[in-house]
């Protein structure tokens, strides 16, 4: 990612952190009418997973200028999401609502710029989580 498109997704997503709850219910109820056979892969209380949902993001989207220090994490997140039975094509209707809750939290200032830097950052998080879903399970030592 460029300087600018991570500026883009920082600046952004510090707008949706204040209405990080409303945030949180759009993109489950979105990511649930996109695909309802996702909806049983959480059991839990919901505004309790949004809240964790937003946590997340707002601890990546801030770290996005120190990638590296931030890719161990995003693996361990994507060997657990593994394990929960998250699938590839999961990842994919999981960024279009993101993507689609970001479009509908910030409006106009949701820019095409600013779609295509999170669509970016999207992309590369999504892709280090996959392939470390992937990876061989080590033994405990």
């Amino acid at each position: 990612m460029t300087p600018e498109q991570v500026t883009l997704v920082q600046n952004s997503w510090e707008k949706v952190v204040p209405i990080s709850e409303t945030a949180a219910a759009l993109f489950y109820g979105r990511l649930f009418e996109t695909d309802p056979s996702l909806r049983p892969m959480f059991r839990g209380d919901m505004a309790e997973q949004g809240r964790k949902l937003m946590i997340m993001i707002t601890t990546v989207v801030r770290g996005l200028h120190n990638l590296g220090a931030l890719v161990p994490a995003v693996q361990e997140l994507g060997r657990r999401h593994g394990g929960y039975g998250v699938k590839d094509e999961h990842y994919a209707t999981v960024g279009g609502s993101l993507i689609w809750t970001l479009e509908q939290g910030l409006g106009p200032e949701f820019t095409p710029e600013t779609k295509a830097a999170w669509i970016q950052a999207y992309t590369i998080l999504a892709d280090t989580m996959k392939a470390a879903a992937k990876e061989p399970k080590q033994a405990a030592a």
